[in-house]
């Protein structure tokens, strides 16, 4: 058996503790070790939760541990998971048991698929994601690496997603929509064009907020 441990230890990482003993496997491929985290006081005036091992920076992956990341910021996120890959780290996906995995979706090493969330049939989801519950990745969905998919988006069928974009709570993607690299959706919106690499948009119709 494997010995998960949680990159990073704040809000996102307490529940991903909570959640991961309810994804396929546990218990059986793997149980919970503990967590890494740079700030060794993170977990102070919080219970039952299992202890934080030292930092990600001085962390060095053992052959029985994998890892699983729950940073939020893509571009953080991709630096950290990079870095313990470096030093030989092996990522696991944790997908919830109360998830949907429609036929033919590939989904690759190290991404979280939270509760009620759907990846449609034939989507590709790339590696360190996170698919937040409720979150639908819909049919033919092609997501790169490094990507963020909040509660209750909608990605409708054929939605491209590039590497390390921010897909924010309740946002819909409509059909033919390319989110490029490093973009970010604002929570709500409604998105009908291209996302420019890098830019920000918000509101429905969506919109350019920086240049």
């Amino acid at each position: 058996m494997k010995h998960l441990i949680i990159v990073a230890s704040g809000g996102m990482g307490r529940t991903v503790y909570s959640m991961a003993k309810e994804c396929i496997g546990y218990g059986e491929r793997f149980d919970i070790k503990g967590f890494i985290d740079d700030n060794l006081h993170a977990l102070d005036g919080f219970e039952n939760y299992p202890p934080i091992l030292g930092t990600i920076k001085e962390h060095q992956p053992q052959n029985d541990e994998v890892f699983v990341s729950s940073i939020g910021n893509t571009r953080v996120n991709r630096m950290v998971c990079e870095s313990l890959k470096q030093r030989g780290a092996k990522f696991i996906t944790l997908i919830h048991k109360k998830s949907i995995i429609r036929s033919n979706a590939n989904i690759g090493d190290g991404c979280i698929i939270g509760e009620y969330a759907t990846v449609g049939s034939d989507a590709v989801v790339g590696s360190n994601c996170l698919i937040q519950a409720y979150a639908c990745v819909a049919h033919d969905c092609k997501v790169g690496d490094y990507v963020r998919v909040d509660t209750h988006c909608t990605c409708v069928g054929g939605v491209i997603i590039e590497d390390g974009a921010t897909i924010h709570t309740s946002a819909v993607l409509s059909h033919g929509v390319v989110v490029e690299e490093n973009a970010v959706v604002g929570a709500c919106s409604f998105v009908i064009k291209r996302v420019k690499a890098g830019t920000t948009v918000v509101g429905n119709p969506a919109r350019r907020l920086n240049k």
